[in-house]
């Protein structure tokens, strides 16, 4: 295949526009840098592509999954565990499930807006238990670029004092719901930490954006930009510098080098025709996911590396992590034949609870956050078996139509979120077999749950069920078993897959230094979830952005002296 080859030469070459990338895109292209980003998915525009308005009844299929979709027909997730023509394998034994977007903006076009910081233990955990390992900065590092991320983004929230959950510059927190109220008495009575979420979606009018009006539709893209994906913040002050050029449905093949082993750019395929390209750089930046920058990495294979781009120490692809998840479900008396009120407000938790215990008292090692909702939506789960004896909704006609109104709202669910700490069975590899549509070698998986992890999960549970009875419920969702894996959710489902490149002093150990710059090859940089050591039980966007800004600074104070 002949390669159609860039006469014009970037400054610097990211590869993805999510998070990382846009960030990247934003910092640098302010810094004076011109800038090639590379997207393998199509525009999107929310306040045109947008859904956010529409009725289900107004689709073909009412809202439900599609393979384009799978979160939902108007969701604005182009993508899923599946895309048709670029596969994944897994390891005999392993259930890993990877989720992709291929759209501008990635997953930040519908995530749940869950705006978390990592505390100062969580870059320093190795010490406390022994497991896993420090990173090579601390809080205080990163808390600067925490600052100016709340500053820029926006976030609600309270300042709450808890020494591993950080307080930031906060926007005033919405109302809880009626609800939460209640499972917020549950909380008290239990001694359970329950505060106001912190999510990335305004209550005020911010840097040109309008306050969130409360329509619940986040996940379907947000048209009036109140709540934060890469496409409403980060890229459009980056495109207003006329130095950033976007090229999209550009599926990064490799990182090409030159005989010093240096990047030079990177090449990929127009999947609109099919033919090869190449843009030229002095910098590239991989943002295209944890993931999917280590397998681009995996894939640049050269004389000068042999393994792999940056890959001298054998960690591209390895210590991935997800967060553990599972979830129970209650129905509570208190909530049926209600009448239906309004109950309005931001889309997602208005309270959640972080972690409440002391592991140097139990048998796991590390925490998790719980994540509840319910309110004017009909059921979930199966059946209430034992406590109306009718399947929900169950019946027809009329026995329907009251089962409906007499359940609607009358269940709460209860979603655990925890730490993963990195173990040797769980990394990715490239496949030697596997080819996606465009002949690029694809990931193969390798994922394991750890005791620590199967131990945590079960104190969800044992959690969710206490906290269920003691507000007079009755739990729907059964205890799971140890032979069911007491309910943890297979890898990947979380969306928080990070890891894979990580940052160490260490350039035997390690892929990334402290800056997110590659041992091994000066000009490369990754700006994902990468370049994490830990995972906490904290959802990763926000250490991602802060990591990303951090990076740009360096890339641009590194350039500004003529060191890259």
């Amino acid at each position: 295949m002949q390669v159609v080859r860039s006469r014009k030469k970037f400054d610097v070459a990211i590869v993805g526009s999510g998070a990382g990338g846009g960030m990247a895109a934003k910092v640098l292209t302010e810094a004076g840098a011109e800038v090639v980003l590379l997207e393998a998915g199509s525009m999107w525009d929310s306040e045109k592509d947008s859904g956010m308005l529409t009725w289900n009844y107004d689709v073909p299929r009412r809202g439900a999954a599609i393979p384009e979709r799978q979160f939902g027909e108007l969701n604005a997730g182009l993508g899923g565990w599946t895309l048709d023509g670029e596969p994944y394998t897994k390891a005999p034994g392993t259930e890993f499930d990877w989720f992709r977007v291929r759209m501008l903006g990635g997953r930040t076009n519908h995530w749940g807006r869950i705006s978390l910081r990592f505390g100062p233990r969580d870059f320093q955990s190795r010490r406390y238990d022994g497991l896993g390992d420090d990173w090579p900065i601390t809080y205080d590092d990163i808390s600067p670029y925490y600052d100016r991320i709340d500053r820029l983004i926006g976030i609600f929230g309270t300042n709450e004092g808890l020494p591993n959950d950080p307080d930031g510059i906060f926007q005033p927190a919405p109302e809880p719901k009626c609800y939460e109220h209640f499972v917020k008495k549950g909380c008290d009575d239990l001694d359970i930490t329950c505060i106001p979420a912190r999510m990335s979606i305004l209550t005020r009018p911010l840097n040109g954006r309008p306050a969130c009006h409360y329509c619940g539709q986040c996940g379907r893209g947000c048209a009036s930009h109140s709540n934060f994906s890469s496409p409403s913040v980060l890229l459009p002050p980056a495109l207003e510098t006329g130095r950033l050029e976007l090229i999209t449905n550009a599926m990064a093949r490799e990182v090409t080098t030159d005989d010093e082993g240096l990047a030079t750019g990177v090449s990929y395929i127009d999947k609109t025709v099919g033919s090869e390209h190449h843009v030229r750089a002095s910098i590239v930046v991989l943002a295209a996911s944890a993931c999917e920058s280590a397998r681009l990495l995996l894939n640049s294979r050269s004389a000068r590396h042999p393994n792999g781009l940056a890959n001298s120490s054998g960690a591209v692809g390895r210590y991935l992590m997800d967060s553990t998840g599972t979830d129970a479900v209650g129905y509570f008396p208190q909530f049926a034949d209600r009448v239906p009120h309004n109950e309005d407000g931001a889309n997602g938790m208005h309270l959640y609870m972080p972690w409440f215990r002391d592991n140097r008292e139990l048998d796991f090692p590390r925490g998790y956050h719980v994540e509840f909702w319910g309110g004017q939506r009909m059921p979930r789960y199966g059946f209430l078996d034992g406590i109306e004896k009718t399947p929900l909704g169950g019946g027809y006609g009329q026995t329907l139509k009251d089962n409906y109104r007499k359940l609607y709202g009358s269940t709460i669910g209860f979603s655990g979120r925890g730490e993963m700490i990195p173990n040797d069975d769980s990394y990715c590899e490239v496949d030697p077999d596997t080819v996606d549509r465009w002949g690029i070698p694809v990931l193969r998986f390798h994922f394991k749950w750890s005791e620590h992890e199967l131990l945590q999960v079960k104190h969800m549970h044992e959690t969710f069920h206490e906290l269920i009875e003691h507000l007079g419920g009755t739990p729907i969702t059964p205890m799971p078993t140890q032979e069911e894996d007491y309910g943890i959710l297979p890898g990947g489902r979380i969306i928080h897959e990070v890891g894979v490149t990580r940052m160490g002093d260490s350039a035997r150990t390690s892929v990334l230094n402290a800056t997110c710059q590659a041992h091994d090859v000066r000009n490369v940089f990754v700006a994902d979830g990468g370049p994490l050591v830990s995972n906490p039980n904290k959802n990763p966007t926000w250490t991602i952005l802060a990591l990303a800004m951090r990076t740009s600074d360096y890339i641009a104070e590194e350039r500004r002296k003529g060191n890259i």
